[in-house]
């Protein structure tokens, strides 16, 4: 049976020394992995097509017998490539990316994952890469899980309590606008740690990393990772 979808590629890894699986998220059939056979080869059809964060339509055939299905088709819409412009961008794309892949099932429709998968990556070019487009991304994906903090509970300070409401009701285009203090960013990201290892059990590593605190004037300086702990 040959289904058709529209997906980004969450990561790829070898099978062969010619073939892939690709790991998509998509809107419809949700997380799927799919074989392209031969997409390593010179002359294959899938070539320049399968790469991190790549937005492409794309059809397959399902597998009755596990769950890697055969790539059949693949027409790309977006590269993102600003990725490959900026360390930043894609290392929180992809610490967002492992986090969504770990907090969600395979072969189920993720409409709203897939939408927030999506703002998100749109949204990150459009500013300097900074800790609050990640928090963000945190709390809303945590909202569409079921698990909104309950802030009423929470030992947050009244600026942190109002970053996270802004945070998760605002668009992306507010977020970037958001000014939150160091102390806030630091407040906010001890306390999703905490909340995200109760709930899930552990978080992606990289989290430290994407997460660096600077102050304003730093983060105009080129990124650099850091050796702590979330």
């Amino acid at each position: 049976m040959i289904e058709s979808a529209t997906g980004l590629v969450l990561r790829t890894r070898l099978l062969t020394e010619t073939s892939l699986i690709v790991h998509w998220l998509t809107r419809d059939s949700g997380r799927i992995a799919t074989v392209a056979k031969g997409a390593r080869g010179p002359k294959s059809p899938f070539r320049g097509k399968l790469d991190l964060f790549y937005l492409a339509d794309f059809s397959f055939s399902r597998s009755r017998h596990s769950e890697l299905h055969a790539l059949r088709e693949v027409s790309l819409r977006e590269t993102h490539s600003f990725f490959r412009q900026e360390l930043g961008y894609l290392q929180q794309a992809s610490y967002c990316a492992m986090l969504a892949e770990q907090t969600t099932e395979t072969d189920t429709p993720l409409p709203a994952i897939f939408e927030l998968m999506s703002g998100f990556l749109q949204a990150l070019p459009q500013s300097e890469p900074h800790p609050k487009t990640v928090l963000a991304f945190e709390l809303k994906l945590l909202s569409q899980l079921g698990l909104k903090p309950d802030l009423a509970q929470s030992r947050l300070t009244a600026g942190a309590k109002e970053i996270v409401r802004r945070f998760g009701q605002d668009d992306w285009g507010s977020i970037s606008r958001l000014k939150p203090s160091t102390v806030q960013l630091t407040e906010l990201r001890q306390f999703l740690h905490g909340f995200l290892i109760y709930h899930l059990g552990k978080v992606p590593k990289g989290r430290g990393t994407v997460l660096e605190v600077q102050d304003p004037i730093t983060l105009r300086e080129p990124h650099r990772p850091v050796n702590f702990s979330a």
